[in-house]
C-alpha cells in the first residue's frame, strides 16, 4: 500500500501468464463474496483511447479492471472495497494501477452490463513506464474521531486508510470508533466507491477480525 501510487502511461508489456491466471482467481473471489460482476479486460486499447484519456495524461492504457455491479449505492461500496483489493494484489504482481471515474469511454469498452448493472468506474492497469508520485495525505485526527479507550488497532486502520486512493486526492473520509464499533462515512464525489477502498485500507490496518461496522 504504501508502494501503490496512481500510473497513468504504461509500457507494451502484456499481461499474461501467471499474473494473469492470478488476477483472474482473485476477480471470481470478488465476484463471489460480493455479488458483482467485475472484469478484467486485457489487449484492449479503445476505451482509454480517446481525448479525455488523452487529455488527463493516459497513455498506451491496453488492460483494464471494469468494476461493474447492481446500480445501487451499496453495490457501489462493494465495488470500491473489492476492487482496491484488486488494485493491491495487482501491485504485489508487479503491476500499476491507475481509478477511473470519468476519463475512459464506457461505450467502447469491452464490458458485459446486463439489465439494473452499472459500469461504474475501472481501473487502468499494466507495467508502468514510472512508479508514479506519493501525494500530501492528511493528518489521522483530520479524518478520525475516537474517545477515551481507543484500541491501538484502531489508529493502525487510520493510518492504513490514509494510503487509500480516493477522487481528487481529497480524502474525504472520517472514522470514528464507539461502542466498540467503527462508523466510516465518507463525501463528495464519487462517495460511495470511496468509502468502500477506505474501508478495505483500514481493515488492512486493523486487523479484519477487529473491526466491528457500525
Amino acid at each position: 500500500m504504501e508502494k501503490r501510487h496512481a500510473v497513468r502511461s504504461f509500457t507494451d508489456g502484456r499481461i499474461e501468464g501467471e499474473i494473469k491466471d492470478a488476477l483472474d482467481k482473485e476477480v471470481a473471489a470478488c465476484n463471489s463474496e460480493g455479488g458483482l460482476r467485475i472484469q478484467l479486460v486485457t489487449d484492449e486499447p479503445e476505451a482509454f483511447g480517446g481525448f479525455m484519456s488523452r487529455h488527463s495524461d493516459f497513455s498506451n492504457v491496453r488492460n483494464y479492471i471494469a468494476l461493474v455491479g447492481a446500480d445501487n449505492t451499496e453495490s457501489r461500496e462493494k465495488l470500491g472495497y473489492y476492487g482496491e483489493r484488486l488494485v493491491i494484489l495487482a501491485q504485489r504482481l508487479g503491476l500499476n494501477s491507475c481509478w477511473v471515474a470519468l476519463t475512459f469511454s464506457k461505450r467502447k469498452s469491452k464490458v458485459e452490463v446486463g439489465p439494473g448493472e452499472a459500469l461504474v468506474c475501472a481501473i487502468a492497469l499494466g507495467y508502468g513506464t514510472t512508479q508514479g508520485e506519493s501525494h500530501p495525505i492528511k493528518r489521522p485526527d483530520e479524518v478520525s474521531k475516537c474517545g477515551t479507550g481507543v484500541p491501538e488497532w484502531f489508529a493502525k486502520g487510520v493510518e492504513c486508510a490514509l494510503l487509500a486512493p480516493t477522487a481528487l486526492m481529497k480524502q474525504n473520509f472520517m472514522f470514528e470508533y464507539r461502542d466498540r464499533k467503527v462508523y466510516a462515512t465518507s463525501k463528495g464525489i464519487c462517495a460511495s466507491v470511496n468509502l468502500g477502498i477506505v474501508k478495505y485500507h483500514f481493515e488492512v490496518g486493523a486487523g479484519k477480525d477487529n473491526v466491528v461496522w457500525g
